[in-house]
């Protein structure tokens, strides 16, 4: 594998190039089902944020097989530092669609208590996922830090650091190359390249014939992947791993991938993406690839794709409705989960505010007692 040949396993036609990824056909048909998920997710939100139920969301059409790629990747001791175009990272893993959906509202089930922006996701288990940051490139830095603590204690987990194209224009990414490689950090670096840093164009972004070549200035692999292929993705991700539970360091990987949508529901891509361009890379949709591939395995077909989507369907929108009916975070919520010890300022303000809710008949307000 090398930074400017692009590694690939699954032909255009489904047909596989030679390499054997030794999973069984239960694990291929859940990668499959994952992919599913993640659009059967994106739709709801999409219509949910168009009447105004919830507030943002962020389309993963066109790049789902890298993120489940990745993550198939991992072991559950693994950690994983997303970006926000991450769901199928977490549904792989088994976070549930109802588990997300409450970050969506925001409500008193939302592991951040309503605290951040919808799609900004944090979990503990079944799998180590950190929490999503607006600002870009801040995870990586984190990323790195976690990696190193790993390393410290002598661990043999490993740290998935993963970004967009535009996350590479940051100085968070430039910084956590450098430190990893020479710290040796275990973490794998994952630049989803979509493309399109927003509207911003990749030409227009770097110079460099690939953003995998930039590891070779840092002192790490650098790994051009089929973003669309996710055998290739996974074969990449778990080599990298591999190679850092060995104490080798880091490996940077970039797939190659596009985005089917905007770059989230505040977007209008058609006013900056080239219709054709488009219309090109749908015709490499890696859903539609995966269902060549499984084909010719004789693990699918249209009424295979129907059963599961509508499945998906049927679960996510039975997670909008409980999560829609659930009650917002308690006013008390946001004093709470700071301070060991709770600075005499911040409980005068907090009483303050729970007389004045009371006094509205704020029934969220919660029985005026101060949480700490």
């Amino acid at each position: 594998m090398t930074a400017t040949e692009l590694l690939s396993v699954i032909e255009p036609d489904g047909a596989i190039n030679g390499y054997d990824p030794k999973m069984s056909d239960a694990e291929l048909l859940h990668c499959y089902t994952t992919m599913l998920r993640v659009r059967a997710f994106d739709d709801t939100c999409m219509k949910l944020q168009r009447s105004g139920r919830i507030g943002f969301s962020i389309p993963n059409k066109g790049v789902e097989a890298t993120q489940v790629g990745a993550a198939a990747g991992l072991k559950k001791t693994d950690w994983i530092f997303p970006s926000y175009r991450d769901f199928g990272m977490a549904l792989y893993h088994g976070i549930t669609p109802l588990e997300m959906m409450h970050n969506m509202y925001g409500n008193a089930l939302d592991a951040a208590k309503g605290r951040q922006m919808p799609v900004h996701f944090s979990f503990e288990k079944p799998i180590h996922f950190f929490s999503i940051s607006s600002p870009i490139g801040t995870h990586i830095v984190q990323g790195v830090g976690a990696a190193y603590a790993m390393k410290m204690r002598k661990e043999s987990n490993v740290v998935l650091a993963s970004f967009g194209d535009g996350g590479t224009s940051s100085s968070g990414f430039h910084s956590g190359l450098n430190f990893a490689a020479v710290w040796k950090a275990p973490i794998v670096f994952l630049c989803q390249n979509n493309q399109w840093a927003i509207s911003c164009p990749s030409e227009k972004q770097t110079a460099s014939e690939s953003y995998a070549i930039k590891a070779k200035a840092y002192g790490m692999p650098g790994v051009l992947v089929d973003g669309n292929d996710l055998l290739a993705v996974r074969k990449a991700t778990i080599e990298a791993c591999d190679r850092a539970r060995k104490g080798l360091g880091p490996t940077l990987i970039e797939a190659k991938t596009f985005r089917l949508g905007g770059h989230s529901t505040s977007d209008d891509p058609t006013r900056y993406v080239p219709k054709e361009l488009v219309l090109e890379w749908e015709k490499k949709d890696p859903v539609l690839r995966f269902e060549r591939f499984l084909k010719k395995k004789k693990l699918w077909n249209e009424d295979t794709r129907a059963k599961i989507y509508d499945a998906a369907m049927e679960e996510v929108n039975e997670a909008a409705k409980v999560a829609e009916g659930t009650p917002r975070p308690a006013l008390e919520t946001i004093f709470s989960d700071v301070y060991a010890e709770v600075p005499a300022h911040i409980r005068k303000q907090g009483q303050a505010s729970f007389d004045l809710a009371r006094r509205k008949g704020d029934a969220a307000a919660g029985d005026g007692a101060f949480p700490l």
